[in-house]
Order: structure tokens, then sequence, then C-alpha cells
């Protein structure tokens, strides 16, 4: 039986990649150090019975020792999340996302694992691929904050030319544009260059924007339909930035973890980067009407914000081809089909709402326009 340690198993994805490799013959072991603003206590909560879990930071060489010893791979998962966070706790996210990863691979020096397999995120594409009206690929769309203020929120080519957003493939350039994308693209090239120089199999999840049961909904940085979720709860309208018109890839928990045992037990995708999503785009005002219709308050509808935020984007959703070609992976839960199974779950926990926190910190720190 081979031994698999999930960094930062604790959290929303770690639990179900610890299921879904237990449920496949594989033995788990999970160091996670319980970040209060996500797990909001010191004990571990919905690990699957059989996983081993050590509590300590990924940053601690010590416990890192401890985790790594006796395994056979690595799954990555150990990382501070949230865009608009990641724009003032600045130490924080580079600390624990690109320190953390450099303490784990020194680890993996003296104890070797046959394969890594690390988390990156969509948000190193910045924003995702276009496309002119006569077919030319843009990869290099950017918004001017000038215009934003304005709100022109869709970006232009440098001619001023309409673009039109299409699937983001692996080989559109990254384009950084906040300081967690940063952090992820640092990651995955750690674990890239990592496992190309000591002859180990390493592959990078580009992870789109992930949803499911067991996210945690009183994290304003966490996903946008978890925030979605804690505002209808508490009768609170969601909160959408610019006009909702701007487009995301929503992909369920489940096959994101099955996406990670792929990734783990396909040999020709060692060296990749991959893009994790569903494939199809949704406009960010439509998510807000269509849960709120599946909580039962449709008259509850999204409070269109006009202000940009400093580090969003306007649509990235993904081309997942590579990954069915490479893992032979196919995404099951759609988001339409599996939204009564979430707020099921939502009806069975405590939210609490800290959206409009957020939002004020944000703008005190002249971080929304």
């Amino acid at each position: 039986m081979k031994t698999v340690l999930v960094t930062g198993g604790c959290g929303f994805i770690g639990r179900h990649v610890a299921e879904e490799l237990l449920g496949h013959g594989y033995a788990v072991r999970v160091l996670d150090s319980l970040v209060e603003q996500v797990h909001g206590g010191d004990q571990p909560a919905g690990l699957a019975r059989g996983v081993e879990f050590i509590r300590g930071d990924v940053r601690d060489r010590a416990f890192v020792d401890r985790a790594v010893a006796g395994v056979d791979a690595v799954v990555h998962l150990a990382a501070e999340v949230g865009v608009g966070q990641s724009m003032y706790e600045i130490a924080r996210y580079v600390g624990a996302n690109d320190l953390g990863t450099a303490v784990l691979l020194e680890a993996l020096i003296k104890q070797p694992v046959t394969r890594i397999v690390v988390a990156s995120s969509m948000s190193v594409y910045g924003e995702g691929l276009y496309e002119t009206q006569d077919g030319r690929r843009v990869g290099n769309a950017r918004r001017r904050p000038d215009l934003l203020k304005q709100g022109a929120w869709e970006p232009v080519s440098a001619e001023g030319e309409r673009l039109t957003p299409i699937g983001t493939d692996e080989e559109k350039p990254v384009d950084l544009a906040s300081i967690y994308a940063l952090t992820k693209y640092a990651q995955e090239r750690e674990v890239l260059i990592f496992g190309e120089a000591y002859g180990v199999d390493a592959v990078a999840l580009r992870l789109f924007n992930v949803f499911g049961p067991g996210q945690a909904l009183s994290n304003p940085y966490t996903g946008v339909l978890a925030n979605f979720s804690s505002r209808l709860a508490n009768g609170a309208a969601p909160m959408v930035f610019e006009d909702g018109a701007q487009k995301r890839d929503f992909v369920h928990v489940r096959d994101v973890a099955r996406a990670f045992r792929l990734a783990l037990e396909q040999k020709r995708a060692a060296g990749h980067v991959l893009n994790i999503g569903s494939g199809s785009a949704y406009p960010i005002r439509d998510v807000a009407t269509m849960l709120a219709e599946a909580m039962g308050v449709p008259e509850i509808g999204p409070e269109i914000l006009g202000k940009a935020r400093a580090g969003d984007i306007r649509n990235c959703f993904a081309d997942i081809s590579k990954a069915r070609e490479l893992l032979g992976f196919e995404p099951q839960f759609r988001l339409e089909r599996s939204l009564d199974e979430l707020v099921k779950w939502v009806r069975g926990t405590t939210a609490v709402d800290r959206g409009a926190e957020m939002k004020r910190e944000l703008e005190a720190l002249g971080l929304v326009s």
C-alpha cells in the first residue's frame, strides 16, 4: 500500500483528496496547522477515518521531516488562499505559500518520494484568454485602472478593439495580477524545478473556482459560492463586484479530488501543468441568482456594487483538453446540477457572514475603486 502525504489536508479540498485516496487503496497522512481563519478551532473536522493527522506548520522543518518520513508521494495543498487578502497580508501569503513549499522540498531531498502534485491556481493567468473579431488569440489582455473607475469593465486590445473571452489553455502566458497569484506561480515553479533536478515526477494542477460541501462559510476570502451562501443564509444579498457579467469556471471539489488522484497515477502527466475546471463559463450574477433560487430565497437578488477590487480579473474559464488527454479527467458534477447538495450542507452548518467586514477592509486600504 502506498502512503501519500497531503499537506493542508484538513482544508476544504484536502479532506476530499484524503477521502478519494483512501477509497482507492492508499494510506493517507495529513499535515495541517489548522489556521483559525479557515478552521475556527484547534481540532481537525471532517477528516475521513483512517487518516493519520499531524498538526504542524509547513514552514516548520521538524514537523515537515516527521510528516514526510516513509511516504511514497506528496499532494501539496498547504497555502493561504485569497486574492483580496493577499494584497495587504503580503508577508503572510508569501511566507506560508512560498517559504512553506521551499521547506517541504528541502525535506524531500533527504526523504525522497516518487511523485509530488502541487495545487496551483487559475489566478496565475491574470485575465483569461481572448480573441479578436478576426480570430487572433490575445494572451496579454489587461484592464486600465483609470477605465475601471469609469465602469469600463471589459478588457480591450492594445488598439482598443473589442475582445471575446474564450477557454484559457495552458499555453497562455501567465500574468500575475495579485500577490496570491504570484505565490501560487512560485509554488508550481518550485515544485517543477525540484522534480526535474531530483528525478521526482512533479505535476502542477491549476485549479479554477472550486465549490462543494465543506467549504469554510465564515471565511470571506474563500470561494465565491461559499461567500454567496453565507450571505444568503443570513438573509443578505450576495455582494457582486463590477456589474456581475464577469465569467468564471466552477469545478466541484469531488472532481478536483479525483484529478489529484489521477495526477498521482498517470505517468505521462509528469512535468506538466494542467488546468482543472469544468470547461464551462458562468456569469457571476447568474450564479448568485441560481444559488438564491436553490436556497429558496429567489427574492434576494445580488447586490451589484459597480466597483472593482485590486487584483481581480474580468473573465477566466478553463480549456481542459490537456487534462482530458493526460489524466483521462472528465468533470462529473456540474454546477447547475449540484446546487441542491450544496444548499443541504449549508443549511446544516453555521455560517457567519463576514462579507461586509471584508469589503470594509479592502475599501479602507484603497483596494476597491
